[in-house]
């Protein structure tokens, strides 16, 4: 990397309220952004006005993309899709109910440190934690001294951030979820990653 003591700052957002064509169930789905999630998209560029954003990144499923282009046009920046800011696949589960205990008992493994498990047809939690953790190192290598704004997905945010900020004995998202549009700041520079916020609500109703 270039400049490695000077920090980038990655402002990671979760993407905006969205719908999907089988919302009862799980799904890989892209959705799209609700006419909520698009008031929630400009409603956080607008705020983000005067932090002189470099440019605005998203994962590639279409609900981020979507994110990313409505805050992108109210910041007069470019928008990027950047492979790896992914949630994490529900692979063969999709179709069962959202509170299904194959994938409970997963992610309930991955959050104790068994990150050998995978969800069936899907990943194991170290190739999530290692391909989000390169897609932020890769923005970040782009703009060292600079702040850019990221669409994301809450699960995958919740589970890898704690992870790679060096922060999951005091995890800041434990029993706080992450509203649409709410923003993590973290910054990276030579020592890592380190994370500035976490905007969590304790009101389950959020996600």
């Amino acid at each position: 990397m270039s400049d490695l003591h000077c920090a980038a700052t990655l402002l990671i957002a979760r993407h905006g309220d969205a719908e999907y064509g089988h919302s009862s169930v799980l799904t890989d789905e892209g959705g799209w952004l609700s006419e909520k999630g698009i008031a929630q998209a400009e409603s956080l560029a607008a705020s983000l006005a005067t932090r002189r954003i470099a440019r605005v990144h998203t994962s590639s499923l279409a609900r981020a993309v979507e994110s990313g282009a409505v805050a992108a046009r109210v910041l007069g920046v470019d928008t990027r899709v950047v492979p790896g800011l992914e949630e994490f696949s529900v692979g063969a589960l999709a179709g069962r109910p959202h509170d299904d205990p194959e994938l409970a008992s997963v992610v309930k493994a991955w959050m104790h440190g068994d990150l050998g498990r995978f969800i069936p047809g899907g990943e194991t939690g170290e190739e999530v934690i290692a391909r989000y953790r390169e897609a932020l190192l890769s923005i970040a290598d782009q703009f060292r001294g600079e702040t850019v704004l990221v669409f994301s997905h809450g699960g995958v945010m919740s589970f890898v951030l704690p992870r790679i900020t060096g922060t999951v004995r005091d995890d800041p998202t434990a029993g706080r979820f992450l509203p649409n549009c709410a923003v993590a700041e973290v910054s990276v520079d030579g020592d890592g990653f380190t994370m500035r916020s976490w905007p969590g609500s304790s009101d389950r109703a959020v996600v």
